[in-house]
């Protein structure tokens, strides 16, 4: 049965600055206006235009438009810098709210342009993928990328609030709803048995986008986020375990140039890379691994990647953003809901982890 609005959940981020909700509402998305501050300026809604066109009517308070053009290769400063400049000409000042809509590269980007422009204004998030709704409009983790790395370029800019509505995700095309799903994965391996469990025994329904399971796989995601964010804002130690599956995510992106791979996929290829490295080291025993990369690999197909050199990839590793003093940190699973920080490890490991996920 779909939640409706009375029973829907709401999970709080409460850092040591601020408390917002993240609201999980099918509909919620015609009630934005209600989440905005009394005294807002001018409101700048931030989305692309095939976002714009599927859900735009939905926006129904006024507002000014400004489209960013879309995909990992255009999230640079250069982008941010024009949209910035477009603010600044329909008359953008301190008192304006940024309104980021769409998927997580918008979040990201729409994010960042509030933490900097003026100093900063405030940002709601409204994400419309299932990887944005899911992970990155929470935690207020915002960024744009360098030819060297992903996000290497951003601040934490936490939103006033972050409004999910779970009923969008059926306009989403398939490889993008799978590839935010490696994400939700993720999620099951590091915190939760029982969203790993419904991951792994219900799959047909996750794949056919139930409404009872979809809701549910993003409210579970979405409260291990912010219980996550809401002990360690800054990435100080716990937030670190979100990172599972990253490591190498960014690294193939990297060498990818951003244009092979959603993020999602990039993560699926590291979730695989990390359980073949714990069961390596002896942190992870073997029918372990191979469930985790069983149930990662129910959610593919994702592009081949194994013209890539796994040496080359264990070295993008170094440029990590979470690498500190030239020590590579890697989040790796002890079973289903345990994984611990570890570093220190081998390049031969890394390379053979790669290797054998590729």
């Amino acid at each position: 049965m779909v939640q409706t609005k009375k029973d829907m959940p709401s999970h709080v981020v409460t850092t040591g600055t601020q408390r917002y909700e993240c609201h999980i509402e099918r509909g919620i998305l015609s009630r934005v206006a209600e989440y905005l501050p009394a005294k807002a300026g001018k409101v700048f809604v931030i989305t692309t235009e095939d976002v714009w066109k599927l859900h735009g009517k939905h926006m129904q308070f006024p507002h000014e438009l400004v489209f960013f053009p879309g995909g990992e290769p255009n999230k640079r400063l250069h982008v941010l810098e024009a949209m910035a400049a477009q603010m600044l000409a329909k008359g953008a000042d301190r008192s304006s709210v940024i309104v980021a809509f769409g998927g997580g590269i918008v979040g990201d980007v729409g994010g960042f342009l509030a933490a900097i422009f003026m100093r900063g204004i405030p940002v709601i998030q409204v994400p419309t993928t299932l990887l944005a709704q899911v992970d990155a409009s929470i935690g207020g983790k915002t960024g744009v990328n360098l030819v060297g790395g992903k996000n290497l370029i951003g601040a934490f800019h936490q939103p006033l609030a972050v409004l999910i509505d779970p009923s969008v995700l059926e306009t989403l095309p398939v490889r993008e709803y799978r590839s935010g799903l490696f994400e939700v994965v993720k999620y099951g391996i590091i915190s939760s048995p029982a969203l790993f469990r419904l991951l792994a025994d219900h799959s047909d329904r996750v794949l056919a986008l139930e409404p009872e399971a979809v809701d549910f796989i993003v409210s579970d995601s979405v409260r291990i986020k912010a219980e996550v964010v809401s002990a360690d804002e800054k990435e100080g130690g716990l937030r670190r375990i979100l990172n599972y599956g990253h490591t190498l995510g960014h690294a193939l992106e990297a060498e990818t140039r951003y244009e092979r791979l959603l993020h999602g996929e990039a993560v699926g290829y590291g979730m695989n890379a990390a359980a073949y490295l714990a069961e390596r080291l002896g942190l992870l025993a073997k029918a372990d691994a191979d469930e985790m990369r069983r149930v990662t690999n129910l959610y593919g197909p994702w592009p081949a990647v194994g013209d890539l050199s796994p040496e080359v990839l264990a070295g993008h590793t170094l440029k990590d953003k979470k690498t500190i003093q030239g020590t590579t940190h890697f989040v790796l699973a002890e079973g289903v809901g345990t994984v611990r920080v570890v570093s220190g490890i081998a390049a031969a490991d890394v390379v053979a982890a790669a290797a054998a996920a590729l």
